[in-house]
């Protein structure tokens, strides 16, 4: 199994569907074990291999939409989430899945690769959004 970093490739066909609206709807990033199987292809939130542990809740956390809803620089369109922090968890997660609590069937938006497992123990596990620019932001449209 892999977890590949990667915009999803159906986020980007809703989007011009007008399936995802940044500034209503919730947004919520879900924690996935090494075992679990997600990128560019990921259609949509799934609990399969998912972080079971202390102070994870399952189907994730909220995102919060920071500054502008949706930002443009030159061509690129982005948007910036804050970072999301899950206190005094003990869990162990390799990568993320950033999706669409509001849209039917909770369509996924981007999958988040950590690069190597990622533990708590009975302490705070963050997830640190890069600053967000037209060239760094997890979600942009170029």
């Amino acid at each position: 199994m892999a977890i590949d970093q990667a915009l999803c490739t159906s986020f980007k066909r809703e989007v011009l569907e007008g399936v995802h609206d940044f500034t209503t709807h919730t947004f919520k990033i879900a924690l996935y074990t090494s075992a679990a199987s997600l990128g560019a292809a990921t259609t949509a939130y799934t609990a399969t291999e998912e972080v079971v542990g202390t102070g994870y809740t399952a189907t994730g956390a909220a995102l919060t939409v920071t500054g502008a809803a949706v930002s443009v620089s030159g061509a690129t369109v982005y948007i910036d989430f804050g970072d999301v922090m899950w206190t005094t968890s003990t869990l162990t997660a390799r990568g993320a899945l950033i999706y669409n609590d509001t849209a039917a069937g909770d369509p996924a938006v981007a999958v988040l690769d950590f690069g190597i497992d990622r533990s708590s123990t009975a302490a705070s596990f963050v997830v640190s959004f890069p600053t967000a620019t037209a060239s760094s932001a997890i979600v942009r449209l170029v």
